[in-house]
């Protein structure tokens, strides 16, 4: 999703007024999570834990709604599964809705309602499959009728384009704000058909492709739409209006056939004309996306977008509901349907997995299309980012829906730390290898910010868990300063840096940046591997420098630049001389024949030498500045893996020159 809050300031949701949901704590030390459970303001915790003892499998809407105002009518079945022996299923639906009938497998029963809260007696046993349809009219709530906002179903007059809209937008906690549902992220149902009968002069969109479209013969329209992929409840959709339908066509590479965009514009002679340019571009996006992630997910059914007057985009499956249409905007939704749809967050608290991915796919689209445009894209969120000194991209309260769409943190930091990863792992082959792993290991399911870490290890043969408590956990961003001199044909460096958040995160341990300027030659960026707030640094025979230019000049990392400084008196000590913070780094770094563990203790260590493609490459006992030869190694980046006497594992990196 893509609101305001990605533009100006985030669209208020409707805070927390729906189901339970899950919020990961995570230790420092080890990253591990467990569950704790919240309390809904809907649903008690007793009552959500009922919801987890069946299984959605399928939703059939079927409803009665117009363009000019929210009220609606109609009949919604859910079809499910027992989990174990049941006496009751337990659903939600808003209270002010009048329910005129209940059915369990075609018979109507009572029920009970306590609030939203509605439970119906079955008697199932364990995976056996049950129908229930609820038969309902009524009005969603708003501003006026729920105290705590409403937004599962709008009303509204485009104010550019001057159309009437009635439209959904389910995210986070809102979609039995209009229809009766059970809201588990983790149950997804296996598929939905959404039929809409509306005024003749209108169209309804929704989920899936359009499988009929009916003339009632009354001065209604029934349009008839079917899904027939894994579904989340805040995906399904419906949008009313007066609109024209403008279809092209993808041709992804892997697609047996041609991907329709489906398009219904708002039926206003200027519309389409305004915007079919930038329309039309999304089948650039779903190409280029197709590379990069893996096939669109939905390439049977279809790609598209209903307009309806919001400041951004929501990306319902297979259909967003979007404002009006950019290049960013466009692509932030189209790459949700990978990262969101396709693959969804387990828990509120890990909505990077859908945004951050998202918000990154806007900078890949421009690096890709728009060559030159990424470099402000990334500034301006580092920039947003360093506004404030803390937050981090987990969300540590899953049920509050500002801090869960919170543009600074969520989607710019979440984009930008994912811009650090990139840089991390050093390879875009690794990089996206990743990205499709991702997207294959957790096809149609739910996963969490660790798991992305998980995939990234995996490709890249590094230990990224202290990049994640840092960056992902941790709140806030580096400081850098420098110094440097050349002696004895040597370049010495020295970075320290301070962090904006202190007392939560300390330290960030990452690869940094530097560039020099050289004489008769074009300037030297090297890489460091940064491990502490104070490294002191070697390199031999870089002897022609003339200035130490810019710290992480390619905008990796979020960070400030402090001061930067031609030390005369820096190296004029012997190397046994100079401080290493009782840690062990490697000596000369860049290397192009040998290296050796430079420490404070003799002692005796196992190194393991990952080359860039993961393999192992060396593995042996090696001593205190013992040379190791790397002279035959291919040029790049190669990670140490080193065990000490005590069994402390350390990793350290070194450039292959």
């Amino acid at each position: 999703m893509k609101h305001p809050g990605a533009l100006l300031s985030l669209l208020t949701f409707i805070l927390p007024i729906s189901l339970l949901a899950q919020k990961e704590e995570f230790s420092c030390s080890n990253i591990k999570s467990k569950n704790k459970l919240l309390k809904s303001n809907t649903l008690t915790v007793e009552q959500i834990a009922q919801t987890e003892r069946y299984d959605v499998h399928y939703y059939l809407l079927d409803l009665n709604m117009t363009n000019i105002s929210t009220d609606l009518s109609g009949t919604v079945e859910i079809h499910g599964a027992a989990k174990e022996n049941l006496d009751s299923v337990w659903f939600e639906l808003f209270e002010t809705f009048t329910i005129s009938e209940i059915r369990l497998n075609g018979s109507a029963v009572n029920y009970t309602r306590k609030l939203s809260a509605i439970k119906v007696p079955v008697n199932l046993l364990m995976d056996e499959s049950f129908i229930i349809s609820v038969t309902y009219n009524g009005s969603p709530p708003d501003v006026s009728s729920n105290p705590l906002g409403g937004s599962g179903m709008t009303n509204d007059n485009s104010p550019s384009w001057g159309n009437k809209v009635t439209w959904s937008l389910s995210e986070p906690f809102s979609a039995f704000e209009w229809f009766p549902c059970k809201q588990s992220l983790t149950d997804k149902a296996d598929s939905v058909d959404v039929n809409i009968t509306v005024p003749s002069t209108c169209k309804a969109g929704s989920n899936g492709v359009l499988v009929n479209e009916i003339d009632l013969g009354d001065g209604t329209t029934k349009f008839m739409w079917k899904h027939q992929y894994p579904i989340d409840y805040y995906l399904i959709s419906v949008a009313v209006a007066e609109y024209v339908d403008y279809t092209v066509y993808a041709n992804p590479i892997g697609a047996p056939n041609p991907i329709p965009i489906q398009n219904f514009i708002y039926n206003n002679p200027l519309t389409l004309p305004n915007f079919q340019t930038d329309i039309d571009e999304t089948v650039d996006f779903i190409e280029y996306f197709s590379s990069v992630f893996g096939l669109y997910p939905f390439y049977k059914e279809k790609y598209g977008h209903c307009m309806a007057p919001l400041g951004g985009g929501m990306e319902h499956q297979t259909m967003t509901t979007q404002g009006f249409f950019d290049n960013t905007l466009t692509a932030h939704e189209l790459a949700h349907q990978w990262w969101g749809d396709h693959v969804t967050c387990k828990s509120w608290s890990d909505i990077w997995v859908n945004e951050g991915f998202a918000s990154y796919a806007e900078y890949l689209m421009l690096e890709e299309m728009y060559p030159g445009d990424e470099v402000s894209d990334m500034n301006g969120r580092h920039n947003n980012i360093k506004s404030e000194v803390g937050g981090s991209i987990w969300v540590e309260d899953s049920l509050n829906g500002s801090r869960i769409f919170d543009s600074r943190l969520t989607y710019d930091k979440g984009a930008a730390f994912i811009h650090t990863l990139r840089y991390m792992l050093n390879n875009d082959a690794h990089f996206f290898s990743a990205l499709q792993n991702y997207q294959s290991n957790f096809s149609f399911s739910t996963a969490i910010g660790v798991d992305v870490q998980q995939i990234m290890e995996n490709v890249s043969s590094l230990d990224l868990s202290e990049t994640f408590e840092q960056w992902y956990f941790g709140e806030g961003f580096p400081t850098y300063s420098a110094k440097w001199n050349v002696v004895d044909n040597d370049l010495h460096v020295n970075v320290t840096h301070t962090t904006s958040k202190p007392s939560v995160t300390p330290l960030f341990t990452n690869d940094l940046d530097i560039r020099f300027q050289r004489t008769g030659m074009s300037d030297t960026i090297v890489r460091f591997d940064i491990q502490s707030v104070n490294e002191n640094f070697i390199i031999n025979g870089l002897n022609n420098v003339t200035n130490l230019s810019a710290i992480d000049p390619e905008n990796w990392i979020v960070n400030n630049v402090g001061s930067i400084q031609h030390d005369l008196s820096l190296g004029t000590a012997k190397m046994e001389e100079i401080e290493v913070n009782n840690s062990i780094s490697l000596y000369p770094n860049p290397s192009a024949d040998f290296v050796e563990i430079v420490s404070g203790k003799d002692e005796l260590y196992h190194v393991k030498i990952i080359d860039p493609s993961g393999k192992l490459c060396f593995s042996r006992k090696v001593k205190t500045a013992e040379k190791i030869n790397i002279s035959e190694f291919q040029a790049g980046l190669y990670m140490f893996q080193i065990e000490t006497e005590d069994g402390e594992q350390i990793i350290r990196k070194i450039m292959r020159k």
